[in-house]
């Protein structure tokens, strides 16, 4: 296949995840990734299988790197392959994960003793230190600058990028009459730039239909909800019918 006018083939698996499977290719700079249906949650502490979860990851995140790409974000995204594979640029992760909120749902209902389903007054950013053995603490900008985990410039250009971030998914996902209630987002470095990477999906997002509430997510199969399959085929058709009439 060709990306970005490059030659590459798939070569040995380098990496496997909960969601994925990362392969190297014949081009240093970009990797093979193919998603799964496996669902992992509360840290890996719930596992199991959703059906087809790995071609509407796949494809849901490549539309929406693109929307953003026409928009302005650079992702680390370059071409779908197929229902379940994709070509990304290798980046350089940094370890955090920024977490954006309009609603009050999950752990911040607890922490800050409101019902989910407040609105919020405006976007709470949060700042996250991907580690699956400590489980992946919250943590803010001061401990990002102390351990080196981040520049100054790179803390800025992750925050400025999700605040954009999240005023184009929230155009988006309301014309598909569906509210984007939080969802996580995780940056790396590409030639010196800070790029998009990772995934945006049920996975990675909390979405409830913006009529009835009903939570159309993994939030379904953290809590034992049903139809999961149902609704991440739900979310990723009315993206798809957005996308026509933007």
């Amino acid at each position: 296949m060709k990306a970005e006018g490059i030659k590459m083939e798939k070569l040995a698996q380098r990496y496997e995840g909960k969601a994925k499977k990362v392969y190297d290719t014949t081009d240093h700079n970009y990797y093979w990734i193919e998603y799964k249906d496996d669902a992992t949650a509360f840290n890996g502490q719930k596992r199991g299988t959703i059906e087809a979860k790995g071609v509407v990851n796949n494809k849901m995140s490549a539309l929406l790197f693109e929307y953003l790409e026409n928009n302005g974000i650079e992702t680390h995204f370059v071409k779908l392959l197929s229902d379940r594979e994709q070509i990304v640029r290798r980046l350089d992760m940094i370890p955090l994960e920024i977490v954006v909120r309009n609603v009050v749902a999950g752990s911040l209902s607890q922490r800050v003793g409101k019902e989910e389903g407040y609105v919020l007054k405006k976007p709470v950013f949060e700042l996250y230190y991907k580690d699956d053995e400590l489980g992946d603490p919250m943590v803010n900008d001061s401990h990002a600058l102390a351990l080196g985990w981040a520049t100054r410039r790179q803390l800025d250009d992750m925050q400025d990028m999700a605040l954009r971030v999240n005023e184009l998914m929230r155009a988006l996902w309301e014309k598909a009459g569906i509210t984007l209630v939080d969802y996580k987002l995780e940056f790396g470095v590409w030639e010196g730039h800070v790029l998009l990477g990772d995934e945006i999906s049920p996975d990675t997002c909390r979405f409830w239909d913006r009529e009835t509430g009903e939570k159309l997510d993994k939030d379904r199969f953290r809590r034992d909800l049903g139809n999961v399959e149902e609704a991440y085929a739900e979310v990723y058709r009315r993206l798809r019918e957005a996308l026509d009439n933007v």
